[in-house]
């Protein structure tokens, strides 16, 4: 994959998504590998933050925490817009993060299978219904 430079006058630098439970959350994207800070989970403001390798930051707010400064705030209905992708180690550790991320809470949405585009993938939702993309890309067949 080819790295790109920002330019001009913004750059992104975070994603965020919605959860009902923070606490869930946290925990549950701490087994994914996402390194949330000690005490995140106890935010009394509803919010939790990390800021990841390469300076990417994500950032988790619940649906309280987002209706105090947008009182019409909606939880969207369906599929998700988007998912959050988790490059993992190998094809093994696909279906091992996967059922461990069922245990704690997550919905299947697509068991993992090996992708025509060479790829062990798989997909799921969180406690709260946002997508969860695993990936690893699979041995050559040479």
């Amino acid at each position: 994959m080819r790295r790109v430079t920002f330019r001009g006058m913004a750059k992104l630098n975070a994603v965020g998504f919605v959860v009902t439970d923070l606490e869930r959350a946290v925990k549950f994207y701490r087994l994914l590998g996402v390194p949330f800070p000690e005490g995140a989970e106890k935010s009394e403001h509803g919010h939790a933050d990390v800021v990841l390798d390469g300076g990417m930051r994500l950032m988790i707010d619940t649906e309280d925490e987002m209706r105090k400064f947008d009182p019409s705030w909606k939880r969207a209905g369906g599929s998700p817009a988007a998912a959050l992708a988790f490059d993992c180690e190998s094809p093994n550790a696909v279906d091992e993060l996967y059922a461990k991320a069922l245990s704690a809470g997550g919905r299947t949405h697509k068991e993992p299978w090996d992708a025509f585009w060479g790829q062990r993938y798989a997909q799921l939702r969180d406690p709260d219904g946002n997508g969860v993309d695993l990936y690893a890309n699979l041995p050559s067949q040479s």
